[in-house]
């Protein structure tokens, strides 16, 4: 029965496979339909009845196998026949046909052992495995050279087999591959094993290196273009001069950048840290961030961080000395610049700013100058948050027309389309979050943009969008009272009041619109408006929750304007107006580099932040703005946004469990020495540098820190804030300090998602808990298996770690909780996301939020939503004094895609490598969506 899948793939010269001989052939559906009807007659019999049932069953089975197969492969390429007879066993086990299975199961180890056997007599007449050149040439194939590339990428590694890699590479190797893919199946072959060892992630990004250093290497025409990665720390040097020659001459690089001491930048490279990334990583790296010349990519990673660095430092007095301290901070993944700066640094056209917030006016001219802006600031891989609160809503009346407005809801389609239209560069998709105060008479509309149903000329599938929560609202739905709606051609004055002046112009608002004296206003339950803005949530991911009143009572500039609306992902929190559009350079502290098992290393920290301070400072000057509001308002105000990332590593390293006091307490220490140090970095800039334009008046100017600033939203709410204001730091001396030298920015500190510079440092992103212990990353580079190297650390500490715990992470969807083996003190510390409870997340949040002068990025996890769970997290987080929250993740019913699944003794926990049919469709934004932005 086994002979009949010999051959397999999805559609005509697709998929190729690769049979034992080291041929390859075309897929062919019907031989596995063949085989699996032989093993079914073997088992059952060869009545006309069975064979009618069973040619049912073949046929399903077959398609299903295929379709697996080719979402693995979209574009095509070679499976190997065992690939595909493991597809068959694990179809014939999950659709419950142990027996057929079994039997297969059984034929399959007869034949291999019977293969076995003839191995020894074949091997000498075994031929000579060729190489296919880019050329055309045929070429043996280097096995001593392709065995010694294995040896190396394991060197220094526990737990890994080079001989497993090589095996596996030569299996999946036939007479005349094409050069490219020897590389590939190099890495794939180290790529399946990650699930076995997380160190396998370490073997796969090394082989990875390999087939870049040789993609750099022949594209500069270099005299050496095939080389060990021991090889290349010699070779470094001159290929870097290389690489900048070529990168000007391909007009990809600043010709600025030849100006700099190249063979001094080159003697401080340390090639060594290519070693550190995980396959995950550089990957990453490899598709979306490295230089390319046609799609032929010649930078390599030590360039990339170097060619970062020299942008970051091009206007520095002595450059060579601060780009190599830019460099070094950046290499050894201790701090990591924002995507937009790592894209974009040293180019010919530098736009390294991450953020810009905008203000649409209430007229047609400014609406579409508006929606050009997004255009021109989404060009260059800006991310965008669009305060729509001024556009009158529907029914309003014009005046230039004598008609009734359209309301907000068509202008936001165009902004929507927009965003699609004019992608970040060609690297991420646009993205652009739209803001609305809830007292919006087209709030429920703004509601509803993100469902699936209804007038699709009224949705926005591709836009985020965001409710901007004055704290009235929230006092009226916990007192359960009224909520009037108007427009804002009516009251234009609450766009830009916050706290007692807001409440009193609203109140008579209210008044005015009861004696009759406003027409076009409609009166809700503030409950039922509530319990809408938290159905929409829960349905569509949107709009998340934001507040108003805190991100405004505790600005730092809050004298220079109002704070309309956050960013994207709502981290930043800045004034805007019609002559000034709020722009934010992000950077992110990787916190794990920073602790040990004993807590947190103040010293390095503090060495760190003082230089990643000065590189988000250098992007002001040295950045590109498209729009001339964005560089008004960034020159003037100077505001960057430091944040964190690696906050769930920092814990495994102290072995303290999210869901615990002591986490709570880790993230209060550890944001008080971020925000600290991230002040005192400023005010050190504002003495060598001068203090930002809009300093006096400012909080700063009066003494009043961000921690301070905590009393000012008390005065404001009273009863509603219950926020912890314990300090552990000499901040007296840090408030002289800024009286005496000022600050060079008028903020320091934001949370951003930090997803896809987290994944090039190999660490959980921003604040996140962990996801799942084993699961499948879905992102624009693709899928990668992601294991907890922590977990697998202390179960190999307590011999824990085998096959069976790997496939039983895969049965449990990477939980430990139902694992009887594994010790109660394991399950607390490596409980995943939804098995957190979300009230640590609110409160270690809180705990952050106060020594924030901007905000953060906060996902919060449900696991078993309702309603009035619901409500319950979202008035808790507005109770602890967040200014925002982000998405809403509930616990998705779709199986995320595993890889293979070894057979255990006897057990049939096979489960299909293909994402399987959903029970129900998730309600909320999956952390696996590739479409999401907080996933890049």
């Amino acid at each position: 029965m086994n002979a009949e899948v010999e051959t397999a793939a999805t559609t005509p010269g697709s998929l190729r496979v690769i049979r034992r001989n080291g041929k390859v052939t075309a897929y062919d559906a019907s031989k596995i339909r063949v085989a699996m009807t032989k093993a079914f007659l073997a088992v059952e019999g060869g009545g006309a009845a069975v064979s009618m049932r069973v040619h049912d069953l073949v046929a399903n089975l077959g398609d299903g196998i295929t379709q697996a197969l080719m979402r693995r492969m979209p574009g095509g390429g070679t499976v190997h026949i065992e690939d595909i007879q493991d597809q068959v066993e694990l179809a014939l086990m999950r659709e419950g046909h142990h027996k057929v299975a079994r039997a297969y199961v059984l034929y399959r180890e007869q034949q291999a052992q019977k293969r076995a056997a003839e191995v020894k007599e074949e091997a000498e007449a075994a031929p000579q495995l060729h190489m296919k050149r880019a050329d055309g040439t045929l070429v043996p194939l280097d096995q001593a050279r392709l065995r010694a590339l294995v040896d190396e990428a394991c060197a220094g590694l526990s737990d890994v087999d080079a001989g497993a890699v090589a095996r596996e590479t030569l299996r999946n190797l036939f007479d005349g591959v094409p050069e490219k893919e020897v590389n590939t199946a190099l890495v794939m072959s180290a790529r399946t094993l990650i699930e076995k060892d997380p160190n396998y992630s370490y073997v796969a990004a090394r082989l990875l290196l390999d087939g870049l250093r040789t993609e750099a290497l022949r594209f500069l025409k270099q005299p050496v273009t095939e080389c060990t990665q021991a090889e290349m720390g010699n070779l470094y040097a001159d290929y870097f001069t290389a690489y900048i020659s070529a990168g000007i001459e391909h007009e990809l690089l600043d010709p600025t950048l030849k100006q700099y001491d190249l063979k001094r930048l080159a003697a401080a490279f340390e090639p060594t840290r290519d070693l550190q990334f995980t396959y995950l990583g550089l990957q990453t790296l490899y598709d979306r961030y490295f230089l390319h010349s046609r799609g032929v990519r010649f930078e390599l990673p030590q360039a990339f961080f170097m060619r970062v660095a020299m942008g970051l430092a091009i206007n520095e007095i002595d450059r060579e000395a601060r780009a190599i301290e830019f460099y070094r901070l950046l290499s050894s993944f201790d701090f990591m610049s924002s995507t937009p700066t790592l894209f974009n640094a040293g180019t010919l056209r530098p736009q390294l700013s991450s953020c810009y917030l905008t203000t649409v006016p209430d007229d047609l001219d400014g609406i579409f100058a508006a929606v050009k802006d997004n255009a021109l600031l989404s060009k260059f891989a800006g991310g965008l948050g669009n305060d729509w609160t001024r556009v009158r809503a529907l029914g309003a009346h014009i005046k230039g027309t004598n008609g009734q407005s359209q309301g907000v809801v068509p202008f936001l389609k165009v902004a929507n389309d927009t965003a699609v239209a004019v992608n970040q560069g060609g690297k991420r998709k646009g993205a652009v979050c739209a803001y609305l105060e809830t007292w919006h008479m087209d709030i429920e509309e703004f509601l509803d943009l993100r469902k699936n149903t209804g007038d699709d000329r009224r949705r926005t599938h591709d836009m985020n969008t965001a409710n901007w929560v004055p704290d009235l609202f929230m006092q009226r739905v916990i007192e359960e009272g009224d909520w009037t709606l108007f427009s804002p051609s009516d009251v234009p004055d609450l766009h830009d009041l916050t706290g007692e002046a807001f409440t009193k112009a609203y109140t008579r608002y209210e008044e005015m619109a009861d004696r009759g004296d406003l027409k076009h206003f409609r009166r809700v339950k503030a409950v039922t408006l509530w319990r809408k803005m938290l159905g929409m949530l829960f349905e569509t991911g949107h709009p998340w929750i934001t507040f108003k009143d805190p991100c405004n009572i505790r600005y730092t500039n809050q004298h220079a304007g109002v704070v309309h609306s956050s960013n994207l992902c709502t981290e930043i929190t800045l004034h805007t107006n019609d002559n000034e559009i709020a722009v934010c350079n992000l950077g992110s502290v990787n916190l794990a580099q920073h602790v040990t098992a004993d807590g947190l290393d103040q010293e390095k920290l503090a060495r760190t932040i003082q230089t990643a301070m000065r590189m988000l400072d250098n992007v002001i000057e040295y950045n590109y703005y498209s729009v001339p509001q964005a560089r008004n308002s960034n020159l003037r105000h100077r505001p960057v946004g430091l944040g964190i990332m690696g906050f769930q590593d920092a814990l495994h390293i102290q072995k303290i469990p999210y869901s615990s006091d002591a986490a709570v307490e880790f993230a209060d220490r550890s944001m008080e020495a971020v925000s600290y140090h991230a002040i005192s970095a400023s005010s050190d800039l504002a003495r060598e540098r001068g203090r930002y334009a809009s300093y006096e008046g400012s909080l700063w100017s009066r003494g009043i820190l961000p921690i301070d600033s905590i009393e000012l939203l008390a005065q404001a709410r009273g009863k509603y804030l219950v926020m912890n204001r314990d300090t552990s730091l000499d901040w007296d001396s840090l408030r002289e300090k800024v009286r005496t030298q000022g600050m060079r920015n008028s903020n320091t500190m934001a949370i951003a998602p930090t997803a896809t510079i987290s994944n090039i440092c190999g660490v959980a992103q921003s604040i996140e808990p962990t996801f799942e212990n084993l699961f499948v990353k879905s992102n624009l580079s693709g899928e990668f298996t992601v294991v907890n190297p922590y977990l697998v650390r202390d179960l190999k500490a307590k011999g824990l770690w085998d096959e069976v715990m790997v496939n039983d992470l895969k049965y449990f969807d990477g939980s430990v909780q139902e694992i009887d083996r594994i010790p109660a003190d394991i399950k607390a510390l490596y409980a995943t996301a939804f098995e957190v409870e979300p009230r640590w997340l609110i409160e270690a949040a809180s705990r952050r939020q106060k020594w924030l002068d901007q905000a953060q990025s906060l996902n919060l996890y449900l696991a078993d939503p309702s309603g009035p769970k619901l409500d319950q997290m979202y008035k808790n987080a507005w109770l602890v004094g967040l200014k925002t929250t982000y998405y809403l993740r509930a616990a998705s019913k779709t199986r995320v895609e595993k890889t293979t699944m070894t057979k255990l003794d006897g057990k049939l926990r096979g489960v299909s490598a293909d994402v399987m049919p959903a029970s129900a469709e998730p309600k909320a934004c999956l952390i696996d969506d590739p479409g999401c932005e907080a996933c890049q």
